[in-house]
């Protein structure tokens, strides 16, 4: 063994020699050359390609260097180390390959080689930023027969697996507009925005279950349906108008869509819009994967329904759509037109990005003006009731833990025959349940004793079908609603009928 290590000193001595000569013998340029065409011999019999992807190309961040070490991280899980990241404004954990380390990929029977390659930066040349310590980089080895598609379908493809993990990672942000779009938040844009943390979800929500599938149906197939609309030639956006009695759940169904979708909120407050171009303004600082939402779009402003007494004018004053109690008349500028207003949700200005949906709400649909309402600008009407059965069911679940079999089968019949006649909201009955959550017998029995006494008022008040047989208050939400689900696109000539009759009423 001793003579083995003998030799073996000896051969490295030789070797280190030989190469001192051949430093000493041949010049630098003369050895870069040598070793170029050998490399490039030896690429004429491998079958393989490689392609450098660096951290930093010049003085600016290589977006395929992000894109890639996002993508990879849906595939480390096979390697054996793994360096573990949290992103700013994220309150997930992500890992990511190791420094000088390989993972195979596999896309479409093409078979790829990715190795992080780091290494350290030998000296800092002169730039306006300094420049990291490490040189970070992925090689890239491909088989030369797969090139050409690796290139074009495999990178598109990188790219928008990494901008769907990023958004899942970030938190969700709500915005809103400041006044006159003066406040600046830290990107230079005139929205303001906080992490959104809203619990609600389409399993928490008090609704009717089919009524919730077609609506979940109706946001997934949006989201899904891209090259769809580009075929079609329509902006990838979509309207929903929330319309029902206070209290039945209008914002959780907001918050709901946004966790289900994984969008950002733009509360649009218009009281705080000063003209048609600010209001332009707005839209084209919203980002794509939002929604935008204005609430109780018939308080926000003084909305004239141009059907209600006589046709006007769009040039008339009285088509000014003024911000409640800004006092539009008195010339302070706080002024919008209905025709801004249908622009911003259908005109030109509305296509300045994309995957964006319009969420209006209001508790009187009858207010607003059918040209508001029409398809292509509210495309989805959906109609926010009060506590059905099933609804109640959901809270029961959500408040006290109650499964189905829980509860007796008295008790059940006696909320299934006073629900529908009750007319109470979600919020009545989470607010019932949440005062008695630690007694739950308790706080079932008082949601019963509330919903009987309701039933009594509304029959005292008259509420309830008339003896003349004709449809009163709680008749005509019940036709709402049906019309609603029977046609969830709003067919126009349909809403414009139905707005106008309600206002000659």
């Amino acid at each position: 063994m001793k003579e083995y290590w003998t030799s073996l000193a000896s051969l490295l001595g030789v070797l280190a020699f030989c190469q001192t000569l051949m430093n000493s013998l041949f010049p630098p340029e003369l050895r870069f050359a040598v070793t170029k065409h050998l490399n490039r011999l030896s690429q004429l019999f491998s079958s393989y390609c490689y392609f450098d992807i660096t951290e930093i190309d010049g003085v600016n961040t290589n977006e395929l260097y992000d894109a890639v070490q996002l993508y990879l991280t849906s595939s480390a899980v096979t390697s054996n180390r793994l360096s573990l990241t949290r992103a700013t404004n994220s309150s997930s954990t992500t890992f990511a390959l190791s420094n000088n380390d390989s993972i195979v990929d596999t896309f479409d029977s093409a078979t790829v080689l990715w190795e992080h390659v780091v290494a350290q930066r030998q000296t800092q040349t002169f730039a306006w930023r300094p420049m990291p310590d490490e040189k970070r980089g992925f090689t890239l080895r491909v088989e030369k027969k797969d090139k050409r598609f690796i290139l074009g379908s495999y990178l598109d493809h990188i790219m928008e697996t990494a901008n769907e993990i990023r958004r899942k990672n970030q938190d969700r942000l709500l915005y809103t507009n400041s006044r006159g779009g003066g406040g600046m938040d830290s990107r230079g844009l005139p929205w303001e925005s906080v992490p959104f943390k809203h619990p609600s979800t389409f399993e928490t929500l008090a609704m009717d279950p089919a009524k919730k599938r077609r609506i979940m149906e109706d946001l997934k197939d949006f989201a899904e349906c891209e090259s769809f609309y580009r075929k079609t030639g329509r902006a990838w956006k979509r309207g929903h108008l929330l319309y029902g009695p206070p209290g039945t759940g209008k914002s959780s169904m907001i918050a709901a869509m946004a966790n289900y979708l994984g969008y950002d909120i733009y509360d649009l407050e218009l009281a705080e819009v000063r003209s048609n171009s600010e209001l332009r303004k707005l839209l084209m600082k919203t980002s794509s994967k939002s929604i935008i939402v204005i609430e109780d779009i018939d308080c926000s402003i003084e909305l004239k329904n141009r059907s209600s007494k006589k046709k006007q004018s769009y040039y008339e004053p009285e088509m000014m759509l003024t911000g409640s109690g800004l006092g539009g008349d008195e010339g302070n500028g706080n002024t919008i037109t209905l025709s801004g207003l249908l622009n911003f949700t259908d005109g030109l200005w509305s296509c300045c990005g994309s995957e964006r949906i319009f969420v209006f709400t209001t508790n009187h649909i009858e207010k607003l003006d059918p040209a508001l309402l029409r398809s292509g600008r509210m495309d989805m009407h959906i109609y926010m009731s009060y506590c059905t059965f099933a609804s109640v069911k959901i809270l029961l679940k959500n408040y006290l833990g109650y499964e189905e079999g829980d509860l007796s089968d008295d008790v059940l019949k006696e909320l299934e025959r006073v629900v529908d006649k009750a007319e109470i909201t979600p919020a009545d009955v989470s607010e019932c349940l949440i005062k008695n959550r630690r007694d739950k017998e308790r706080a079932v029995r008082e949601l019963l004793e509330d919903m009987k006494r309701r039933v009594e008022k509304n029959e005292k008040n008259g509420k309830l079908r008339g003896l003349n047989g004709s449809l009163t208050v709680a008749d005509d939400a019940e036709e709402q609603e049906k019309r609603a689900l029977d046609s969830p696109y709003g067919e126009e000539e349909e809403i414009e009928d139905s707005i106008c009759k309600n206002s000659e009423d």
